[in-house]
């Protein structure tokens, strides 16, 4: 990945969100139960699975949805007024053994880390899960065209992101997203194929794509080269 190197100090070190926690944790959106039924959806690439670990379990529907599926959840989460299973910063999970979980889930979390944690955040994923599915926002203002006629099949989405290349950001300094993310998908530097050159040194991607139905989102599924 093309970015700029970084000097140890200065670097933000992992930490809750800056937002109204009670007021977040409250809302409920449309796009929440999107991305839950896409995360249920891509499960479907990743073979028997019963086991999942959910970093950042955020308002907790995804948690409820899979509960109610049947699977064994664990969640993971930097923030303990969310009440996860476990506490602590998605690039040490030490607490867990190889291979622990079937499918790690990380949906819009990855983004509020600096881009020094990435690779260490990405090899243990890989370490603790033998599938992955990483969920990323994409930078800018979104404008789509969807023709969709159900008695032929077809469903066509054509998507547009606008001012999304003009920021580079320096990976460090959350100043996106009110303060809560340090990059995004779209920005100089962090292309969808400079976040595949990365993901790739710890896992295979099998699915890659746009979210059509919530087009801020764009989906990785993969599978883990640490787990045989």
């Amino acid at each position: 990945m093309k970015m700029k190197k970084f000097m140890n100090k200065g670097i933000p070190v992992p930490s809750v969100m800056p937002v109204d926690q009670e007021k977040w944790a409250g809302e409920l959106h449309l796009s929440n139960f999107v991305n839950s039924y896409y995360q249920y959806r891509d499960l479907q690439f990743c073979g028997d699975v019963k086991k999942l670990l959910i970093i950042g379990p955020g308002q907790g529907l995804d948690t409820q949805v899979f509960k109610w599926r049947r699977y064994e959840v664990t969640t993971f989460d930097i923030d303990k007024t969310l009440n996860p299973d476990v506490i602590g910063s998605v690039h040490d999970l030490s607490m867990f053994d190889d291979g622990s979980f079937d499918v790690v889930i990380a949906s819009h979390v990855l983004e509020h880390l600096a881009v020094p944690y990435l690779d260490r955040c990405l090899s243990e994923l890989a370490r603790v899960g033998r599938y992955c599915l990483i969920y990323l926002p994409v930078a800018g203002r979104h404008f789509q065209l969807r023709l969709k006629m159900d008695l032929k099949g077809i469903d066509l989405s054509f998507i547009i992101d606008l001012f999304n290349y003009f920021h580079r950001p320096d990976g460090v300094t959350p100043r996106y997203c009110s303060g809560q993310h340090c990059w995004e998908i779209g920005m100089r530097g962090f292309r969808v194929a400079d976040l595949g050159r990365l993901f790739e040194k710890h896992f295979e991607v099998i699915a890659h794509y746009r979210n059509r139905d919530w087009n801020p989102s764009y989906n990785f599924v993969m599978r883990s080269k640490h787990i045989r």
